[in-house]
């Protein structure tokens, strides 16, 4: 039997700032340690009706402004 993970996507809000909480990087990888690297990732979409791949040319990054409290309350974060 095959292994495969899945990353149910569910849609939170409309703008970052309405998301409570999300994994950093670092929660990430540390998560993903517990799987054989050949482990396949597969976004998961409206419980299983639709799929998605993970590819490098998908990600993308930028910089934001921080929210005045969650710089107070963690300075070294950037969210």
């Amino acid at each position: 039997m095959k292994q495969v993970l899945y990353i149910n996507a569910e849609r939170e809000g409309y703008a970052i700032d309405q998301i409570r909480n999300t994994m950093t990087v670092g929660e990430l990888i540390s998560y993903l340690e517990q799987f054989d690297e050949e482990t396949p990732v597969y976004l998961k979409h409206d419980r299983g009706y639709t799929y998605g791949a993970i590819k490098e040319s998908r990600f993308e990054d930028e910089e934001v402004e921080a929210d005045a409290d969650e710089e107070t309350d963690n300075p070294g974060s950037h969210w």
